[in-house]
């Protein structure tokens, strides 16, 4: 779609009647009006849970063999699949470069607006060759309104090039289709200021970002039952959640816990492995390894059983 065409057809461009009189509202009928409207997008994240699955799915099909998952967007869009990219390594200890977040003018764009940049349909496109991005990767393309041409740009490129072409917006495909193989439709409805796309929008967006990264790292045996089994311990407060994890798992008080934990390097899911094997440290990375980095699959190849709950 070229920028100079209306989109006050698009779904997130329509003015919603529950808030015609938004600057005439009391204080608190203003948050009521908010807190009211913000059920929305948890119902268009539900309503996109078969779409979500198979992304994850299929994401995770790439990534388990050897390819990477990359976000893109403009403006808000591309600044949620930024921060969502940016919070896998913390979480589930994953290379920086497994999830990557492309955001149309760069890191200066975080913090200073550079919607202008979305209009450019080749970017989208030189901003994943500048990334070596290749078919054994995924692209999710997110577009609230869906007409953005950075982002139609790299999903066209993605497909072309045989990459997994995953499409994300807040608009029915009908009123903005987009050149992808999954497509992820969060139907948040018009904003309660018009147009404002980085609320229910937003929201929708961001909540099923967290579904499609934390789904895909499941897949991938970053997490035993409910545990980030991965998670990378770097600070006071990330030690104390594995010491706990390794408590509530393996039965060790927290001295013993410490101690696994410094002999595995601070990988917990290496020090559960040994507590529930006593195999050594040398010995219990290499079956992690030969099980793929799955915990419960090492746990089974070595006949051996975490003593908490599961």
């Amino acid at each position: 779609m070229s920028p100079n065409l209306d989109r006050g057809h698009l779904l997130t461009e329509q003015a919603n009647p529950a808030s015609h009189e938004l600057d005439l509202l009391s204080t608190t009928d203003l948050v009521n009006l908010f807190c009211e409207e913000d059920y929305r997008p948890q119902q268009a994240v539900a309503a996109a849970s078969s779409a979500l699955a198979q992304a994850i799915d299929a994401i995770a099909a790439r990534l388990q063999a050897g390819g990477r998952l990359f976000y893109l967007g403009a403006g808000t869009s591309g600044r949620l699949g930024v921060l969502d990219a940016a919070e896998c390594p913390p979480t589930f200890c994953s290379a920086p470069e497994l999830v990557q977040g492309v955001l149309a003018g760069g890191a200066p764009a975080l913090l200073r607006s550079s919607e202008g940049l979305e209009d450019s349909f080749a970017g989208g496109r030189d901003d994943l060759v500048s990334r070596d991005f290749t078919g054994a990767d995924a692209l999710v393309g997110i577009a609230a309104g869906g007409t953005t041409p950075y982002v139609h740009g790299a999903l066209s490129h993605a497909l072309e090039i045989g990459a997994e072409a995953i499409a994300m917006a807040c608009v029915p495909a009908e009123q903005a289709p987009m050149p992808c193989s999954i497509d992820i439709r969060l139907l948040s409805g018009p904003e309660l200021l018009t147009g404002s796309t980085r609320l229910k929008a937003g929201t929708a967006t961001k909540m099923a970002l967290n579904i499609l990264s934390t789904g895909v790292m499941v897949r991938l045996g970053k997490v035993f039952g409910n545990r980030m089994v991965d998670v990378s311990v770097s600070n006071a407060k990330l030690e104390d959640r594995a010491l706990r994890i390794l408590g509530d798992l393996a039965g060790v008080g927290r001295d013993e816990g410490a101690s696994l934990l410094a002999a595995s390097g601070g990988s917990v899911k290496l020090a559960l492995l040994m507590a529930a094997s006593d195999l050594s440290v040398e010995a219990a990375r290499k079956q992690l390894n030969q099980s793929g980095g799955n915990l419960r699959l090492a746990l089974e190849n070595s006949a051996a059983q975490l003593k908490g709950p599961q």
